[in-house]
């Protein structure tokens, strides 16, 4: 399981835009009713975008990798890490959860969201080999405290209440993920709802062209702003060198 993690962790980056083209193959659909199907697909990816933004927003660990391989520059038990150890998982995994349900495919929602948790599954064991391997006794006592999964709800008022939500690191860090799932699901709505059957028409897709160009505006901005900040620290640095 561990090497296959570690493959899927080298990988991970290549499957999502495979998982997005299956979510408008012609498969058998879960219902002819979309509407309480986008709204329940609508609200665990949100609930799923929040956990995202709650853990990168108080407490964020590099554990992202480095040269494509599980790395991770300490042992982070604050924020929702105190809760669950692996919330960003989570995160990602309800947002596959509810992108599957709002492409209404029985496919996606049957194969694709047990093949990624699996996916997860194996990219967790990766990470806590390595874990294990890099800090011992305090790995185990930390895993032996807090579950892989199911969060862990006692003290989380404490929680927020001690770590302050930092909403531009938010915006910086989440910006990509924000704009591709977002996009996504008003294209899997328009795809549902007016597309299927019907001819492209600026009156009839008004509002969905103004939802991307808003959400495409909302990911240039946060992008400028990100490498403009970034350019400011380099030459910082520099002249302080």
């Amino acid at each position: 399981m561990v090497k296959l993690g570690n493959f899927f962790f080298r990988t991970r980056n290549y499957l999502f835009p495979v998982f997005y083209i299956i979510l408008f193959l012609p498969f058998p659909r879960i219902s002819e009713n979309y509407t309480p199907i986008f709204i329940t697909g609508l609200c665990i990816a949100l609930i799923g975008q929040l956990v995202r933004m709650l853990t990168i927003g108080m407490v964020y660990i590099v554990r992202g990798g480095k040269n494509r391989r599980i790395y991770a520059e300490g042992l982070v038990t604050d924020g929702l890490f105190s809760h669950c150890r692996n919330p960003m998982y989570v995160g990602n995994i309800l947002l596959v959860i509810g992108m599957s349900i709002l492409s209404t495919s029985m496919f996606a929602v049957l194969v694709m969201i047990p093949l990624f948790i699996f996916i997860y599954e194996a990219i967790v064991r990766a990470e806590e080999a390595y874990l294990r391997n890099e800090y011992g006794s305090g790995f185990d006592v930390y895993s032996s405290n807090v579950n892989r999964w199911i969060p862990k709800l006692q003290g989380i008022g404490k929680t927020f209440a001690e770590n302050d939500f930092n909403l531009k690191k938010v915006a910086y860090k989440e910006y990509n993920t924000s704009f591709i799932w977002m996009t996504g699901a008003v294209l899997l709505f328009a795809y549902n709802t007016n597309w299927l059957g019907h001819t492209l028409t600026l009156a009839n897709d008004f509002y969905y062209i103004v939802a991307i160009g808003l959400l495409t505006i909302f990911y240039f901005t946060t992008r400028y702003f990100k490498k403009k900040e970034r350019r400011q620290r380099r030459k910082a640095l520099s002249e302080q060198s």
